[in-house]
């Protein structure tokens, strides 16, 4: 018997189904399994966000100060926390300080910092991963076309010399293929989930960035004015002992005073010298410091001395600003690190989905369709059309405990996250505590310090008048012309301390950021 012919072309009385009457077929199997999908409910627990009970208020909000009765603050000065009715810090939290050049600096951070451009590309790539795997939710196809020339032997198995098969022919195709794995399970839903999770916490890790490099920004700057300031005093006290050594010298020319009078007032004014030039050298590195920040060339960058006015502060960028720190509950929301740790702990929910999801089987469609023919000019006809439908259902028995052990790691690592959550939010707490009674604590010693700033410049006041009667010795002078000079540069570095605690509150309750920024 003749073997039957390796290819045929169908015969013009062999009807094939129109792909026209394919589709309604198509489109209710598409339809039902839309429904079936669409009544799925993904596999693994649904996230809820780990709780935490935020304590009613701050305490350092209803502190009372110590009983002690220095003089008090100059007006427009002292610091308290606004109460929760004066709104939030917004946006650009810097501008709260009213210093136009600082608001300048910190402009330029957002715009030109590589390390902030960096975390926006990292974020657009943690984007495209959500894509990436959203796009499992949809069938894939291809299509394209084929030509292949073939010779089979004579000799084949199965092959007689009275065989009319074709031993030498043509093979042109133009095929199409779709495949298609319906989720039924939801592990597509929990893996989109994750992603897009962890594409929020990379949001909140931007945010974070961003607002720790304007918060470095602006201790440097308020540090840098605090060494103008110190800068000024000791400049101010150099003039000061330049005269006293003037005195001396002519005291000595005639015979009122003594060498050793000229030698201590060398030695101080040399000595307070030296200090300016320390003073100068913390000041250039703080320069370089802003300047790196806000990406400024550092040889084309400088910073015109800014100090504080510490005997009547009234001027732009002088004063403290009272800081709106809300409520204990808004922390949680304000804050870009702890609104990254809640996204990872979904991101480590979604993944107990994913890997439960292995326990069930995989089910597959494909469909295959288009033309096949031996010459081009009955390609593309009716009778040449080809085409398949099928499913696949595949489950695995047996793997050793692999998939329950990663469900197991997945459940464990869910409780590092949440536990990892609840940390961060506890440290954000004591953080802002800290940071509350870092500015009272700064207030009380500034008031205090001036008052031993007056005290000094009475002591000095009344040194200087017995050495001139003659009364004491130029130690009694010296003695408290030091005593001044330090008591003026601690008050300069308390001022300059009370600037930066205030950024390093803003830092803690989270800027002008809250959570909605975050892109759903």
């Amino acid at each position: 018997m003749p073997a039957e012919p390796k290819f045929r072309v169908p015969h013009p009385s062999r009807r094939v189904p129109p792909v026209s009457l394919l589709r309604p077929g198509i489109a209710i199997l598409t339809l039902t399994l839309t429904l079936t999908l669409a009544g799925c409910k993904p596999v693994g627990p649904n996230y809820q966000r780990p709780g935490y009970a935020a304590p009613p208020a701050y305490k350092e909000t209803g502190a009372t100060a110590v009983t002690f009765p220095p003089p008090p603050p100059p007006a427009g000065g002292g610091w308290q926390p606004a109460s929760p009715s004066d709104g939030m810090l917004r946006g650009k939290w810097w501008e709260i300080y009213n210093d136009p050049k600082l608001n300048e600096l910190e402009d330029r951070v957002t715009t030109y910092n590589q390390t902030i451009r960096a975390g926006l590309f990292t974020y657009k790539a943690a984007i495209e991963q959500v894509h990436a795997d959203r796009a499992d939710f949809s069938p894939t196809l291809s299509a394209g076309p084929s030509f292949t020339h073939e010779k089979v032997s004579a000799h084949r198995p199965f092959s007689s010399d009275f065989s009319h098969s074709a031993s030498n022919y043509n093979d042109i195709q133009l095929a199409g293929q779709a495949s298609w794995e319906p989720d039924f399970w939801g592990r597509i839903r929990r893996t989109v989930e994750a992603a897009n999770a962890a594409a929020q916490a990379t949001n909140a890790d931007m945010a974070s960035v961003d607002l720790s490099l304007h918060a470095q920004l602006a201790e440097a700057y308020f540090e840098l004015r605090g060494h103008d300031t110190q800068a000024q005093l000791l400049q101010a006290n150099i003039d000061k002992l330049s005269a006293q050594l003037d005195l001396t010298r002519r005291r000595l020319a005639g015979g009122v005073g003594n060498e050793a009078d000229v030698a201590q007032a060398q030695t101080l004014l040399d000595s307070t010298r030296a200090q300016l030039i320390e003073v100068n050298v913390t000041r250039t590195e703080l320069e370089h410091m802003v300047g790196s920040i806000a990406i400024i060339k550092v040889p084309f960058f400088s910073l015109p001395p800014s100090p504080y006015v510490l005997d009547s502060p009234a001027g732009p960028g002088t004063t403290l600003p009272k800081i709106p720190i809300g409520i204990p509950s808004q922390l949680l929301e304000r804050r870009p690190d702890i609104a990254a740790a809640e996204r990872r702990a979904a991101q480590a929910n979604a993944q107990i989905g994913i890997a439960v999801s292995a326990f069930y089987p995989t089910i597959s469609l494909s469909g295959t369709g288009g033309f096949q023919s031996t010459h081009g000019g009955t390609w593309i006809q009716g009778p040449s059309a080809i085409w398949s439908l099928g499913a696949q259902a595949a489950a695995l028995l047996l793997d050793g405990g692999r998939r329950k052990a990663y469900t197991n790691q997945a459940r464990d690592l869910w409780e590092a996250s949440a536990s990892t959550y609840k940390g961060t939010v506890f440290l954000a707490f004591n953080e802002v505590e800290n940071k509350l009674s870092d500015l009272r604590i700064l207030e009380q010693e500034e008031t205090a310090q001036r008052a031993a700033v007056q005290s000094a410049q009475h002591s000095l006041d009344v040194a200087n008048t017995r050495y001139k009667g003659g009364v004491t010795s130029y130690l009694e002078v010296l003695t408290a012309e030091n005593a001044l000079i330090q008591a003026q540069r601690t008050l300069a570095e308390l001022r300059s301390r009370q600037f930066t605690a205030s950024v390093e509150l803003i830092r803690a309750l989270g800027g002008g950021w809250d959570s909605s920024q975050i892109p759903k």
